[in-house]
């Protein structure tokens, strides 16, 4: 039952003559464990017998009722579009509406969430922004002169590091144990342990060429363009056989 049902019901009993124990234990055999509680129906007992005839709650003063309104939605809106990563307080205070209300509007009404930034090896430069738009453009008139070989055209080059034997991860080491029994140990896996670097070549057929990098040498942009070995510039990007 609604409140002010529940309301109307304690009404009628009272006015039948009744009191607060007799009208608890009538609800409760009627209603169950949705019978509202002793308290609650000695309160409104009390209030009823005093004259009051209203079973609706009275109004609030202060701050309305609901601060969702189109204009404070603008306005939030508004606060997060010119500042992003302001917390939900922050627009709470300058807005005046409460902080439940500013995250009702900002995650029902708006549809935002709030993410961390995705960590990138590193931000590109304009230039380098203006290279891979070059790039795009190039791929895309040769896929314009054959679609059919587009793919085959290509040759990538990546690097990673691989180990003489594969360490055993976090997730792989985990154990059953008691409360009181310590945890296990592991030991770090230590540059002793023996790992090398290896540029990795593939096309739309698989892997083509793999070159390991000599103990002691680094990967820098000479060593990248000087292994003829293969006629393949050792990049991390995509490359166009012509």
């Amino acid at each position: 039952m609604e409140k002010t049902e529940t309301r109307a019901v304690i009404k009628y009993l009272t006015k039948k003559g009744l009191t607060p124990s007799q009208i608890k234990a009538d609800m409760d055999e009627v209603l169950g464990e949705s019978a509202p509680s002793y308290t609650t129906v000695k309160k409104w007992t009390a209030l009823f017998k005093s004259g009051r005839e209203s079973v609706e709650d009275d109004p609030r003063s202060g701050r309305p009722s609901t601060a969702v309104t189109e204009e404070n939605i603008d306005k939030v809106h508004d606060f997060v579009l010119a500042d992003r990563r302001l917390k939900t307080r922050e627009i709470a205070e300058t807005t005046g509406i409460s902080v439940d209300r500013v995250h009702h509007i900002l995650t029902e009404n708006l549809g935002m969430t709030k993410v961390s930034a995705r960590l990138l090896p590193h931000l590109l430069t304009a230039e380098q922004n203006c290279v891979r738009t070059l790039m795009s453009k190039e791929c895309l008139d040769f896929y314009q002169k054959n679609p059919q070989d587009f793919l085959h055209w290509f040759v990538t080059t990546d690097e990673m590091w691989i180990h003489y034997y594969t360490p055993e991860t976090k997730e792989q080491s985990k154990q059953w144990k008691h409360h009181s029994s310590p945890p296990p140990k592991k030991a770090k896996t230590v540059p002793s342990a023996g790992k090398v670097i290896a540029s990795v070549f593939w096309d739309a057929k698989g892997i083509i060429f793999i070159d390991y990098l000599e103990r002691g040498k680094t990967i820098n942009a000479n060593l990248r363009t000087k292994d003829k070995r293969t006629s393949l510039p050792i990049s991390s990007t995509s490359t166009v056989l012509t």
